[in-house]
């Protein structure tokens, strides 16, 4: 008995993955990642097609604390123009470093996202007009700060200190 089904489930199985398939072609989501590191701060923000939201770990931007660094995060919008945003939903987790290692890394996911975005389904040309006025404002918004803590080395309590030196 099992051996006559076997083919019928195959056909079956394969019908429902075909048509499952094809459904998601309708949905057409667009969806781009992107990571940014500052320090040991890493944002990841996930752009898709939407209506203008930008979350922080499930917070609207607007909720960001501390109040004075709120500004830096809403640099990338301020500059390029809130209408290249309109339809664009960005959803960042930021996790480690602290406070404003974190809030430059969600500035950078921020416009390296709208960047890419762009780059992938709008055109190349809007692509290059947004990345030059980013970078004419500030560089560190496109391209990632390498500069790291330097490790500790021995004979001394720090990465360049040493131990004083006794002669007697």
């Amino acid at each position: 008995m099992w051996k006559s089904l076997k083919p019928t489930l195959a056909i079956v199985f394969c019908c429902i993955t075909f048509c499952y398939l094809k459904s998601l072609e309708f949905l057409k989501l667009y969806l781009l990642l992107n990571l940014y590191r500052k320090k040991t701060a890493t944002a990841c923000a996930f752009a898709k097609q939407g209506r203008g939201l930008i979350k922080v770990n499930g917070q609207p931007i607007e909720n960001i604390e501390p109040e004075q660094l709120r500004l830096k995060v809403f640099e990338p919008v301020l500059i390029v123009g809130q209408d290249k945003f309109a339809n664009l939903d960005i959803r960042i987790r930021v996790k480690g470093g602290g406070i404003t290692s974190q809030i430059y890394a969600i500035r950078a996911a921020i416009a390296k996202s709208v960047v890419a975005y762009h780059a992938k389904y709008v055109d190349e040309s809007s692509k290059n007009e947004l990345r030059r006025t980013l970078m004419d404002y500030d560089r560190n918004l496109l391209v990632s700060d390498p500069r790291r803590c330097e490790p500790k080395k021995y004979g001394g309590r720090s990465a360049r200190s040493r131990f004083q030196k006794s002669y007697r």
